[in-house]
């Protein structure tokens, strides 16, 4: 069974609404690797997504490419706020993932004011990343980032530079946040006038990990277990038909998200989400 597919922006791909995150391959032997690709074919899954930052995931994907790389919308990022670092872990990249190009090209995690203004300033990140879409080194270019100020932050990334995609946390949860639901609509807003695809994290997260408990997921949050709290989540953040959701980092719980994304047919209410909340003991993701 297919996992549906939409129009990824203004890019003319038509991605797999559910997209692998690569996280979970940070430490991944190439069988277990492999194994998750097997995963994908199954459910149509045809958009990944990397980054420099992911330890050894760049080279397990890497490891498909010569043979697959038409196959799948590819997306990596950077970390580095200056020209001179971006331009070089680029390349870096590239060559970890196997590859003369990427699809889309993003910096990592801007959210930070300090690091804004080093990324978007002359010799900044920003320089690198158009030098590498000029280079053919990237198709595309876009902008993530976590935390309860990115939404705010991504509109003042599209106001200074026309990105083609962005990605920030969206859950159950968040919409009850006092603050993020209405930064996170209005540039959704911003997004879909402007043909840019939204791309979502945090969607399974059940809240931080409580102090002193076993982190058993490789996650930066608590996910949550159940199959049917995992489908009640991922078909909230379906529903919307607006975004586009990227699978947590664990791949011991990548074949539950994969069976829930490829069952979706409509979005849970309000009086199911709260209930599924109550019995999974649904807390805030901000801070993370």
């Amino acid at each position: 069974m297919a996992i549906e597919k939409r129009h990824f922006g203004r890019t003319g791909h038509a991605s797999s609404v559910l997209i692998f995150g690569g996280a979970g391959l940070r430490a991944a032997d190439q069988g277990t690797a492999d194994r998750v690709l097997d995963l994908l074919d199954e459910f149509g899954v045809n958009h990944l997504d990397v980054a420099a930052a992911y330890g050894d995931a760049e080279l397990r994907v890497g490891a498909w490419m010569p043979s697959r790389r038409n196959d799948f919308f590819l997306a990596t990022k950077t970390g580095e706020r200056s020209y001179a670092g971006a331009r070089d872990q680029i390349r870096r990249s590239l060559d970890r993932l196997r590859t003369d190009h990427v699809d889309l090209l993003q910096m990592h995690a801007l959210y930070h004011p300090d690091e804004w203004e080093q990324a978007f300033a002359p010799g900044g990140a920003l320089e690198a990343l158009v030098e590498a879409r000029e280079q053919g080194l990237a198709r595309f270019l876009g902008v993530t980032g976590h935390g309860w100020t990115v939404a705010a932050m991504h509109r003042r990334s599209l106001e200074r530079f026309d990105f083609d995609s962005v990605l920030m946390p969206w859950n159950w949860f968040a919409a009850g946040h006092v603050s993020y639901p209405k930064d996170f609509e209005e540039t959704v807003r911003l997004c879909r006038e402007r043909g840019v695809a939204v791309q979502t994290i945090k969607g399974l997260a059940r809240g931080p990990w409580a102090a002193g408990a076993e982190r058993n997921r490789d996650t930066w949050y608590q996910p949550l277990e159940d199959e049917a709290d995992i489908e009640a989540a991922t078909h909230w953040v379906l529903g919307r038909g607006d975004v586009f959701m990227i699978a947590p980092g664990d791949v011991d719980l990548l074949p539950r998200v994969l069976k829930a994304a490829a069952a979706f047919r409509s979005r849970p209410d309000e009086a199911a989400m709260t209930a599924m909340s109550e019995r999974a003991g649904l807390a805030t993701i901000f801070g993370l």
